[in-house]
């Protein structure tokens, strides 16, 4: 079976959302924070699991583009100044697809290290 194909990308640059149709049916609306702090970026991500950083005060991030990146993914530019992460269609499908659960361990992680999500 074939991955998920968006069929729209919509920046709404106000509400700081991207909200993405995919071809299977699902729709997300994905806060601008929640893809910051999940970006795919080796800065964000490490190089291995134990790497991975957990990234604070990025509440009020939004992003000021989103640019493609060949015909499998986009680069979002922050207005922090992160622009390294590529976010392929199936990582972006199991953003939206897995939210809940990310958010709420991306929060535990947080508390955990005393960070909080106000700059």
């Amino acid at each position: 079976m074939n991955p998920p194909w968006p069929s729209e990308i919509v920046l709404v640059r106000r509400e700081r959302l991207l909200k993405i149709d995919f071809d299977d049916g699902t729709s997300f609306a994905l806060p601008a924070e929640y893809l910051r702090v999940e970006s795919p970026s080796a800065e964000v991500q490490g190089h291995n699991p134990a790497d991975r950083k957990i990234v604070g005060g990025k509440r009020n991030v939004g992003i000021e583009r989103v640019e493609p990146v060949g015909n499998y993914a986009v680069r979002l530019i922050f207005d922090d100044g992160h622009a390294t992460g590529i976010y392929s269609w199936s990582y972006l499908h199991e953003l939206g697809r897995a939210r809940e659960a990310r958010w709420k361990a991306y929060l535990e992680a947080l508390d955990a290290k005393g960070l909080g999500r106000d700059p």
